[in-house]
């Protein structure tokens, strides 16, 4: 039996550091900088890693950015709680820097694709053509939650949460494969290495683990269809073949058609053999979707 070659980037990522509201941010970039501009935002608990395996199948004809969200990946991690706003104010200091003149491509996924549609209509002049990878918004909340919610946000303010230390990438590794059973093993592995790092010995998740505290502010659905409503943009709906592998479906797929109602042009495309990772385990596939939208641009 032959050993798992480690994997190999066909487009190596370079690294900038800039300063967005008063915050240290790491960026990922492939590609020629003269090329066309592609913004890609990861999801909650990624990184801008995640990306790779598309930069891959689509920087030769695109200069590709994507940040490490505050508190993820390389970027600083802020000293009490997350909200989203913060990231809507990111991405806005983001786009200035790289996109000051013109709107811009997004892309997201996940967590980063409902930044990205909550921006793009909040700034509708700022994006060009939008694609959502899995991230149409999360499942609807009832105001008689909020007390509750509320209540552990103090308990948990009080003892935050924290990651147990991990016994190697390796590990990782494999809980990446079980979580996504189409991951290629080289992946994998890559994955697991930008995901965590070593300290004192041991490995340990990057991601700050205050990403896990309730967020005491409840999902206003009403508030992001207005804004979706707002949005004058293209749009891309991508969705894995496997939709219901991840827990945010309850709640979200079967209200998808007053979701996607809000949007004034749409269009819908569903990759075949991947979950809500679509990024790793159908890499090409999606590298090639988002190709044939974006050459519109």
């Amino acid at each position: 039996m032959h050993p798992t070659l480690p994997y190999q980037p066909q487009q190596q990522p370079r690294s900038e550091w800039h300063t967005f509201n008063g915050h240290a941010y790491h960026i990922r970039r492939w590609g020629q900088p003269d090329a066309p501009l592609l913004v890609m935002l990861h999801g909650w608990m990624d990184c801008a890693d995640t990306f790779q395996f598309v930069a891959d199948h689509l920087a030769g004809g695109w200069q590709i950015v994507a940040p490490d969200w505050r508190g993820f990946g390389h970027s600083a991690w802020n000293h009490g709680s997350y909200y989203s706003p913060d990231y809507l104010a990111d991405l806005d200091a983001l786009l200035q820097h790289y996109s000051p003149h013109r709107a811009a491509n997004l892309v997201g996924h996940s967590m980063g694709a409902m930044v990205a549609g909550l921006y793009a209509g909040i700034r509708p002049d700022r994006v060009a053509r939008l694609a959502l990878v899995e991230g149409f918004g999360l499942a609807a909340t009832r105001p008689a939650e909020a007390p509750g919610r509320y209540a552990r946000w103090l308990r948990e303010k009080q003892q935050a949460p924290a990651f147990s230390t991990v016994g190697s990438l390796d590990d990782v590794a494999a809980k990446l494969q079980a979580r996504n059973p189409r991951m290629a093993l080289p992946y994998a592995q890559h994955m697991a290495a930008a995901l965590c790092q070593q300290q004192h010995g041991q490995w340990q998740y990057r991601a700050d683990p205050r990403h896990k505290m309730v967020n005491p502010a409840l999902y206003r659905l009403e508030e992001a269809k207005a804004c979706w409503q707002h949005i004058s943009a293209p749009v891309l709906w991508v969705i894995g073949g496997d939709m219901w592998d991840h827990p945010m479906a309850k709640g979200v797929f079967d209200t998808l058609p007053e979701r996607r109602a809000c949007f004034a042009t749409l269009t819908e495309t569903t990759i075949a053999d991947a979950g809500h990772m679509i990024q790793w385990e159908q890499p090409a596939a999606l590298a090639d979707t988002l190709a044939a939208f974006f050459a519109y641009a």
